[in-house]
């Protein structure tokens, strides 16, 4: 038994190995194969295995039809239990992977079973299907079958063919295999020579799509017939015949250029010799190319000059250059229709000189003040579009005449730029470059003064990308403005010859610049107006072409520390480490408990205070600068806040002691004080008309019949207004019309000093008045026609509205008569009968009566007034 077991096992280990295709034997009494061991990919798969009944597994054994169970690559094809008889009958079991059919069969004197396996789609490209017996744990492998699954061929795509001249000369061919087989395939190459009856077969290894033909299978100028086969287990595909000289698929060396040099007498004309390889001089006639690159160039040119059927050997002549010009030069040949080959080695010859041609385009700066008798000017030129140096520039001359005498030179150099001084009345100078052979017609360029004409407005500029800038402007709308000139510079550096610039129309408000913009660069960017008349004034602007984090932080400075704040600064980072605008400084500080802090720094000062610190604490900081293209952080410091000292506190406690006491002294001093004048500015009194009284008014003559004091002022009355009596001079009366005048408004003009005259200069003011009421606020004025002491008085009195700033309250103008105890009040006439007030009518005053004027007054309307006669 176990000598059949080990037979068994070697056996199918050397079928698996061989590469067992439709069927495996493990023994005489097992057999395992299959219809087809290559299907189509997707196809239906039928495998069989056929156990004996003298198999040594199953002899002696108690069998069942499901002992027997399939696997593909491992995989277990599930069934379900199946019963057969012995007449033949079966049961089937189908599923997702397919089904298994189990029958018990009787042929010629042997019995035995037979399980078909059906997997109704194939999907794996390489699979072992094995069958095994469950007759122990686990199965065992009875048989095994290998089935592949693929795609016929496709026809070979691209055939083409490149002969090689070089010995040994071949004929190399190539081809696209298309889609993947999944299956071993087999390429042959066949070819046909049109002119002989030869034809050749190649056959090639599996996976091989290139060959190269022998110099024996092919001739250089005959034509072949070349094509491809592909076969493999399902199917053969053949491509497209290629028809072909082997001349003109062939692909030359790399030509020599032997010399270049200048044609004699011919300008913008080089003459080359040249030469094929040693094993293709052979070759008489050819195509050639030539391309050319001037000596500060980087790129070739994009249309190499081609050269149709030049024979060997032959020299050739490439002309239309520019004059006076280092070239380098390079050439390739092919025989009709062949691939190029590649480029030849370069060689450098110069043409002819001529003396340059063109215009240089020009922008001058003028400087100077207006007393000085001379202009400082700087000039900037490059060449045009249409300027041709036709040679090495040896100078360039700026001269006040057009032709260039050393007399009228004023400067002489190889750079692109000069300073030289003109007279204020200068109004051009010329401009002229020259060459071995020449000098070109002289530039003119005249010379604008730049004045306070008006400039663009919105600037703006914008990468266009790494390397340009577009620089954007609002145009000035004016007939005046002939165009515009954008001037740039590097910031970094301050050479001269830097400065670029270019001329745009006047209809024009945007422009490309790139000559020499790099990334992380700053620049400089001005537009000027020009004028017929002047260049205006530039706008300005900073800017570059992209931008990044800087390459450098700024290191913190302290400068000030205290106990609970700290000042810090830091310098500027340089232009060439910025890589881009600045937009913001900010400064992350935190404690030793971690609380963390930003603040914010101003630009432009470069320097930060940290507030509200704790004393005698440690804090950790660093500053990150951030630009338009990204943000770098500073090294970290320690910083650490003073301790308040002793003396510092002393005298924050006395400081604090001397304020309060001065505040109680003084609060002290204000609350007791007799001094009026002292409570006065700090509780004023505020007059109330409703406290007015009557005064009387007495003459110096008559003080004896004034009555007292005590019986003039009631001790509850507080002054808010009085009345001043005023004599006009008779000599003051003036004439209008014949007529004496006696209003008192037609010779006065002044009312604003309560007190005092009209017109400007006091009159009979009562002495006790003065005395008892002056700190008391002048209302009105009483003005007479003539001295009041006069007896009787000839014309009656008037009264003037003062102009008083004082302010009344509000509640006394609203009740203009609440002091009603004080009308009517009786005055004394000159004979003792009493007179009393009353308004004036157009009757005039009678006897014992004085008019007033009511309208004029309105306050006096509660008022009486006591006039005392004078006593003699």
């Amino acid at each position: 038994m176990a000598s059949a077991w080990i037979t068994m096992f070697a056996t199918l280990l050397l079928a698996f190995v061989n590469g067992t295709k439709d069927e495996v034997h493990t023994s005489p009494s097992v057999r395992v194969h299959t219809s087809t061991p290559v299907v189509a990919l997707g196809s239906p798969v039928t495998a069989s295995c056929i156990i004996r009944d003298d198999c040594p597994l199953i002899k002696g054994a108690v069998w069942h039809l499901n002992h027997i169970v399939w696997h593909l690559n491992q995989r277990l094809i599930p069934s379900s239990p199946a019963v057969a008889n012995e007449s033949g009958r079966t049961s089937a079991a189908a599923n997702e992977s397919g089904w298994i059919s189990t029958v018990l069969y009787s042929v010629a004197n042997q019995s035995g079973w037979n399980s078909t396996v059906f997997i109704p789609s194939f999907t794996d490209t390489k699979g072992y299907l094995t069958c095994c017996v469950l007759h122990t744990f686990p199965c065992q492998i009875v048989g095994a079958v290998e089935i592949r699954a693929g795609f016929p061929p496709t026809a070979p795509q691209n055939l083409s063919c490149l002969t090689n001249l070089t010995k040994p000369e071949t004929l190399s061919c190539q081809w696209d295999p298309g889609q993947d087989t999944h299956l071993p395939t087999q390429y042959t190459l066949y070819t046909e020579i049109r002119d002989l009856p030869e034809s050749n077969t190649y056959m090639l290894p599996p996976g091989v799509h290139r060959y190269k033909i022998p110099r024996t299978g092919f001739v250089l100028f005959s034509e072949i017939e070349i094509y491809v086969k592909a076969v493999n287990a399902l199917g053969q595909a053949t491509s497209t015949p290629l028809l072909l000289e082997p001349m003109e698929s062939a692909k030359f060396d790399p030509p020599k250029v032997l010399k270049v040099q200048a044609e004699p007498n011919r300008y913008g004309c080089l003459r080359l010799s040249w030469g094929l390889s040693e094993q293709q001089a052979w070759v008489t006639t050819v195509t050639l190319e030539v391309r050319l690159k001037t000596a500060n160039s980087k790129q070739w040119s994009e249309e190499p000059v081609p050269v149709q059927r030049l024979m060997r050997q032959r020299p050739m002549e490439v002309c239309r250059l520019l004059h006076g010009t280092e070239y380098h030069i390079q050439i390739r040949v092919r025989y009709q229709q062949s691939p190029w080959s590649e480029w030849s080695n370069s060689n450098t010859a110069v043409t002819l000189e001529r003396a340059p041609t063109g215009r240089l385009n020009s922008w001058m700066k003028v400087s100077g003040e207006q007393r000085h008798k001379s202009l400082s000017l700087h000039l900037f030129w490059k060449p045009s579009k249409q300027f041709r140096a036709n040679g090495k520039i040896l100078s360039y001359v700026v001269s006040r005449q057009r032709q260039p005498l050393k007399k009228g030179q004023l400067c002489i150099t190889l750079d692109s730029h000069c300073v030289f001084q003109l007279p204020r009345g200068a109004r051009k100078v010329f401009l002229s470059a020259g060459n071995a052979a020449g000098t070109s017609s002289p530039t003119e360029v005249e010379v604008f003064q730049h004045r306070a004409l008006a400039a663009v407005s919105d600037v703006n500029v914008l990468p266009h990308d790494e390397r340009s800038l577009l620089v954007q402007w609002t145009s000035i709308h004016s007939s005046s403005v002939t165009g515009y000139v954008v001037v740039w510079r590097p910031l970094w550096k301050m050479d001269p010859s830097l400065i670029l610039f270019d001329h745009i129309d006047r209809n024009q408000s945007s422009t490309l610049i790139s000559e020499s913009i790099e990334p992380y660069n700053p620049y400089e960017i001005s537009v000027y107006p020009k004028y017929k008349d002047g260049i205006g004034l530039p706008q300005t602007v900073e800017a570059y072409s992209r931008q990044k984090a800087p390459s450098a932080a700024p290191d913190l400075r302290v400068r000030e520390i205290l106990h609970s704040r700290i000042e810090l600064t830091w310098e500027e980072i340089p232009l060439c480490q910025r890589n881009g605008i600045v937009q913001s400084y900010q400064i992350f500080y935190w404690d030793e408990q971690g609380n963390t802090k930003v603040v914010t720094a101003e630009l432009e000062k470069r320097r930060v205070v940290l507030r509200e610190l704790d004393r005698s604490s440690s804090y950790k900081a660093f500053i990150m600068v951030s630009t338009g293209g990204g943000s770098l952080n500073g090294s970290e410091v320690t910083l650490k806040t003073e301790p308040m000292d002793d003396l510092a506190i002393i005298l924050i406690v006395i400081s604090s002691g001397v304020g309060l006491s001065l505040l109680i002294i003084i609060s002290v001093l204000v609350c007791f004080s007799t001094h009026e004048r002292l409570k006065m500015c700090f509780w004023p009194k505020i007059p109330d008309p409703a406290n007015s009284s009557i005064k009387r008014w007495n003459t110096l003559d008559s003080m004896q019949d004034t009555p007292p004091v005590e019986d003039m002022q009631e001790s509850s009355l507080v002054y808010l207004s009085n009345l001043s009596l005023l004599d006009l001079p008779k000599k003051g009366l003036e004439k209008r019309g014949g007529e004496i005048t006696d209003d008192p408004w037609c010779r006065c003009s002044d009312t604003s000093d309560l007190g005092e005259s009209i017109c400007g200069s006091p009159h009979a003011l009562s002495p006790s008045y003065i005395g008892s009421h002056q700190h008391s606020v002048p209302y009105a004025t009483v003005v007479f026609d003539s001295p009041y002491s006069i007896q009787p008085p000839s014309q009656s009195h008037a009264y003037l509205r003062s102009e008083s700033t004082q302010p009344l309250l509000e509640e006394d103008l609203e009740e203009p008569s609440s002091p009603k105890e004080y009308q009517n009040v009786p005055v004394h006439g000159t004979s003792g009968e009493q007179v009393s007030f009353r308004e004036c009518l157009n009757d005039g005053p009678e006897r014992g009566e004085l008019c007033i004027l009511w309208d004029d007054f309105p306050l006096l309307r509660a008022l009486a007034m006591n006039d005392v006669r004078s006593q003699t």
